[in-house]
């Protein structure tokens, strides 16, 4: 029994310290964030070495499809659509495969991220975007693959892929422009009525200032005819003010919209009120 009781406890402390046990992984993983313009790109990848090996051509294959990195997929997140050699690419998240050439290389941006290495079975409809790019000799050797993002500029970047005696970069086009454009044109126009709405409905229940709240739903309801839920906001804060004509009136055009727009939830809601404050 105490022979068999030390080989347990033997057996558990070799797991212990097999659970316990850290060494360096051989191609580490890196992530890379970076704000281009207003969209933000995020790249995930592990990083191989050169370690002696003769890397494109060897190996690395000429013309056959690679990972670009080890283990799992090398991926790129766009937070908006951007351009890539002309054709647009949908905000998302991609694997990126290539396939290195001695003078170009064929760069594949592919909808599925999830596979470890090269898929199994290649699908031509995950093919997102391809390009190509023409290769740059490095006039010293890259000893770890790396990948960048530079050549930054308020509507776009390169994205960059560096190894051995290579650099390969892939020019891509973010939506600054029309972004910026639509959030400068909304703060120039003023609050939405939206904004107008979230602010009378936090003063009302917070129970501030009702006549500042009474002012914002005014206006949201004013530049919206169809919104039913502000009508109903409306109705309350001038009930909560004492304006029992003003919230009837209120809470009767809310009923008309939400019965015209079928929201049997709003419907209720109204001639609840309105049967309280005596009007049904």
């Amino acid at each position: 029994m105490k022979r068999l009781a030390l080989f347990a406890f033997v057996g558990l402390l070799s797991v212990t310290l097999s659970a316990q046990m850290q060494t360096p992984q051989p191609s580490p993983s890196s992530k890379l964030k970076q704000t281009v313009g207003l969209t933000d790109v995020v790249v995930k990848y592990s990083r191989p070495s050169m370690k002696g090996r003769t890397i494109f051509g060897n190996l690395v294959p000429y013309d056959k499809l690679w990972r670009t990195g080890a283990n799992k997929n090398t991926t790129v997140s766009f937070s908006d659509d951007v351009t890539i050699g002309g054709k647009e690419l949908k905000a998302g998240n991609y694997a990126i495969f290539t396939k290195p050439g001695e003078t170009v290389w064929e760069v594949i941006f592919y909808s599925d991220a999830e596979n470890w290495g090269t898929p199994r079975k290649w699908d031509d409809a995950k093919v997102a975007v391809t390009t190509k790019v023409e290769v740059m000799q490095m006039p010293m050797p890259i000893e770890t693959f790396t990948i960048t993002i530079d050549d930054l500029h308020n509507n776009g970047a390169t994205l960059g892929m560096l190894w051995e005696n290579q650099y390969v970069g892939v020019k891509f086009e973010v939506p600054t422009d029309k972004k910026a454009t639509k959030s400068i044109e909304a703060a120039m126009s003023g609050p939405s009525a939206n904004d107008y709405y979230a602010a009378a409905a936090y003063y009302m229940d917070e129970g501030k200032d009702l006549a500042k709240a009474k002012e914002w739903i005014d206006k949201a309801v004013s530049m919206n005819d169809k919104a039913f839920w502000m009508m109903r906001k409306q109705s309350l804060i001038y009930a909560k003010m004492g304006d029992k004509q003003g919230a009837i009136a209120a809470a009767k055009k809310s009923l008309a919209v939400a019965e015209e727009a079928g929201n049997a939830d709003y419907v209720k809601l109204n001639k609840d009120s309105l049967k309280e404050w005596g009007a049904l």
